[in-house]
């Protein structure tokens, strides 16, 4: 079997075919591979019949046969030194009387060494009948309108036989033109170096100064491209409807397979701006994700996932073992829903054998497939790179996605290079009857997994029946043509390419205008990347807050006792907590394991955060309460230190300050589980504590209990349950406000709705008014604390109640008085 290389950019590869001679090509890995032929000349050169259709290549060529001249400059400086026209330079004019020919040396090939078809040329391109595309539109498939074939006729569909490892006559899905076209490209460029191919094709393409922009390479601009084509489908993912899949509760997930170092990764993150979690699964090694070069979106929600093993894993998609954990893990991970996009952009090692690549290829293609409608939702998306599109075998794997998708798509992206072969397959909203299609994808790759051997003599050769694929016209029709528009794309920017080769003054100077366009048309900010320096939490937090007032850091609630118990006059205008017995402190993040705390008195600073080991993506501020949890009885028991967020005011780069508490709350339960990665042991687990209305307050007081616990000479502590099955030892609660005066909120039991008061201007109004809105300021300033000291008695099982202090049943007779009222 060959081996995965996971290649997300094709920045230092040749185009994907050939005759399979054993030139080489530094990949971008650093590894030295075998090089494709290029595909040019169908067409040929001067001499040959040139094709009459507006595509033909040499249509786009024009030779400069203009004379060179001796300037008259030159003539008049060589007459004054005593030479005359028709002699030597010689003292009696003697020697040479030709002119000396400027040095057409190319590179470091060997002196006076002509490549033929490529012998330097004063030969121009026709730059007007190239059209540029900046408004790239989508042909979608003929949507599949049959019903899906159970496993049994899916099986009967397979046809085993003997291996095939030729392409030559594969003319079902293209013209034999075509595909000699694409397969018998001229040899000249085996023998360019690839710096000299580099910078021919640098300058030839319209597209190239977009490059990776901000990001960590060009694969990320390929995504941020198709994203914006496919009108956001992929981050701002929507139902058939046009409503958003992603609920206002939940996060966007997506899983990125077989796309190391993960440069699409880092445009989602950095588009979704904190709200999206993504698993990614590839091999492991040279091509593993980079995600310490994740600089424009935050890699501390970006969480790889190997397979067997988990982290420890090799990644191999192939390995059924390793399909099925990571299928587990999302899974487990997204509720059981599911993620709601799958990108895949493997590519695949054929040294030697370049002319096949589609062949070879061919697990590859399936396993990507069959991984992400194993973890896709239903309505969910997904786009992944294909090579060529020739074998009835990946026709059929398009079939298939047909079958099981409302649309799908094969489009090749402008940051695409046009002289590759490279497209992408995307498919839009995953229908609810995947099962057949994916169980018959799994037992396919059972298959490969035997026949794909070097000791073989047997293969999967179809999937489909071709009869089925050809009588399908509109599927038929649509691979055609998607096949032949490709291939003379690609004949075009090869010939592109020989030419800008052979006259070396060449360029494209429509580039910077094209790049200018394309990211203003994308949505992405035209700006350099640049590393993160070396944080000051200091300085970030002024810049973040500003002139915000000490008090509001300073501020740890009013104490609320008998005394002040009135100051609650309406249980939906505030929020409750359980607070636990550990420190309270503000935590800054600066981006991965750079986090710091401080204790908000003035005169303290930011200290690097000890004892816990925490990622926070950059910018982000938020108040922590460390707590102790503790799970099991007796001698099983078992402690672990967890970090309760309370709130938030800034999230990766986000001012949350100005929201409501129930905005910034929501916004903190999706930060926190972003954050979670049950794969890090070694991280401290960030938790966000349930907060609760008044009128519910009494499930807190049916979650206290009186234990034994670990280190309490075996007297009972008043212990607080939590959701998860832990408890911990409570110290109090917070009483949050979450309306500003003069505004309350009730709750009117004729409508039975909520509604908002103005207790001076006596207004009523169903919706929120926004000067009612409690910033994170006002909830601070406004806190109220009760604290469990000892003689608060708020369990029936502890022995000491001190009558000055307020009691649990108190407390919850006042409650009960304000919901009559």
């Amino acid at each position: 079997m060959s081996t995965l290389t996971d290649s997300e950019d094709e920045a230092d590869q040749r185009p994907s075919f050939g005759d399979g001679k054993n030139q080489m090509l530094q990949t971008k890995s650093g590894q030295s591979r075998k090089r494709p032929h290029s595909a040019i000349s169908a067409f040929g050169d001067a001499g040959t019949e040139e094709k009459k259709d507006d595509w033909a290549p040499n249509a786009f060529v024009r030779d400069k046969t203009e004379n060179v001249e001796m300037s008259a400059m030159a003539k008049k400086m060589m007459a004054k030194m005593g030479h005359k026209e028709g002699e030597g330079l010689g003292k009696h004019g003697q020697g040479r009387k030709e002119i000396v020919e400027a040095s057409t040396q190319r590179g470091r090939r060997g002196l006076g060494m002509v490549v033929a078809g490529l012998e330097p040329k004063n030969v121009d391109w026709d730059f007007d009948r190239e059209k540029i595309i900046i408004d790239e539109t989508v042909e979608w498939l003929p949507s599949y309108r049959g019903e899906v074939p159970d496993i049994t006729e899916l099986l009967e569909w397979k046809i085993i036989g003997p291996k095939k490892r030729d392409i030559d006559d594969e003319t079902n899905f293209c013209s034999e033109e075509s595909l000699m076209m694409v397969l018998n490209g001229k040899n000249v460029f085996d023998q360019l170096e690839p710096e000299e191919m580099r910078r021919a094709r640098t300058r030839s393409n319209p597209y190239e100064t977009i490059r990776g922009a901000f990001f960590l390479n060009r694969a990320a601009m390929k995504m941020a491209n198709m994203d914006a084509v496919f009108d956001f489908m992929f981050t701002s993912p929507k139902q058939s409807n046009g409503e958003p899949l992603v609920g206002p509760e939940e996060l966007l997930y997506f899983a990125d397979v077989c796309a190391g170092p993960g440069g699409f990764s880092e445009y989602v993150l950095w588009r979704t701006k904190g709200e999206s979690k993504g698993f990614g699964m590839t091999l492991k090694g040279n091509n593993d994700f980079k995600v310490e070069d994740f600089f424009a979106g935050p890699p501390e929600m970006f969480e790889p996932h190997y397979g067997v093993g988990g982290i420890e894993g090799d990644g191999d998609v192939f390995n059924v073992k390793n399909q099925t954990k990571f299928r587990n893990f999302v899974l487990e991970s997204t509720d059981g829903k599911g993620v709601h996009f799958v990108m895949a952009d493997g590519g695949f090692s054929v040294e030697g054998q370049e002319n096949i690549q589609e062949i070879l290829s061919k697990q590859l293609y399936l396993c990507q497939f069959l991984v992400a409608v194993s973890i896709l939702r239903t309505g969910g998306h997904f786009v992944c790179k294909l090579f060529d599109l020739f074998t009835p075998f990946s026709v059929g794997l398009v079939y298939l996605m047909n079958m099981i998708f409302d649309q799908v798509a094969i489009f090749k992206p402008v940051t695409s290079r046009p002289a590759n072969s490279e497209r992408y397959i995307a498919c839009k909203g995953l229908r609810p009857n995947k099962q057949s299609v994916q169980h018959y994808m799994h037992l396919i790759n059972v298959d490969l997994n035997k026949y794909m051997t070097a000791v073989s003599t047997e293969d999967v050769n179809d999937i489909v029946p071709l009869e089925i694929l050809t009588n399908d016209k509109p599927f038929f029709e649509y691979i055609l043509e998607s096949n032949e528009s490709l291939a003379k794309l690609q004949a075009i920017s090869l010939k592109k390419i020989e030419t800008f080769t052979r006259n070396s003054q060449l360029h494209e100077s429509r580039q910077s205008d094209v790049r200018s366009k394309c990211l203003e048309k994308w949505k992405i900010p035209d700006r350099v990347r640049a590393a993160p320096g070396r944080p000051d939490p200091n300085t970030m937090f002024r810049s973040l807050v500003n002139d915000e007032a000490q008090e509001m850091f300073e501020a740890t609630g009013e104490p609320l006792g008998l005394e002040t118990l009135e100051k609650i006059k309406c249980l939906s205008s505030y929020r409750c907590m359980v607070r636990g017995d550990g420190p309270s402190y503000y935590l800054l993040g600066c981006g991965r394991s750079s986090v710091f705390k401080w204790d908000g008195r003035q005169k303290s600073k930011w200290q690097k955060l000890d004892g816990f080991r925490v990622e926070l993506p950059s910018k982000t501020l938020l108040e922590v309460q460390a707590v102790t949890e503790l799970r099991g009885e007796g001698k099983g028991q078992r402690r672990q230190t967890t970090l309760h967020v309370v709130d938030a005011f800034f999230l990766c780069g986000e001012d949350v300050r100005s929201k409501s508490f129930e905005e910034r709350q929501r916004k903190l339960s999706k930060f926190v589980k972003a954050l979670r990665k049950p794969t890090r042991s070694d991280l401290t687990q960030l938790f966000k504590p349930v907060t609760f209305p008044l009128d519910r307050v009494k499930h807190i007081f049916e979650n206290l209990s009186m234990r034994v616990v670990k280190g309490s000479a075996n007297k009972p502590r008043l212990c607080y349950k939590e959701e998860s099955g832990n408890y911990f030892h409570p110290s109090g609660l917070t009483f949050i406000k979450t309306v500003k005066e003069p505004w309350i909120i009730a709750f009117s039991k004729s409508t039975r709705r909520q509604y908002w008061y103005n207790i001076q201007t006596r207004q009523s109004i169903y919706e929120c008014p926004p000067e009612s809105i409690a910033t994170a300021k006002d909830c601070k300033l406004s806190m109220l604390t009760w604290t469990w000291t000892d003689g608060v008695k708020v369990h029936p099982d502890q022995e000491r109640e001190d009558s000055t202090m307020l009691s649990g049943d108190q407390f919850m007779r006042y409650i009960h008085k304000l919901s009559q009222a």
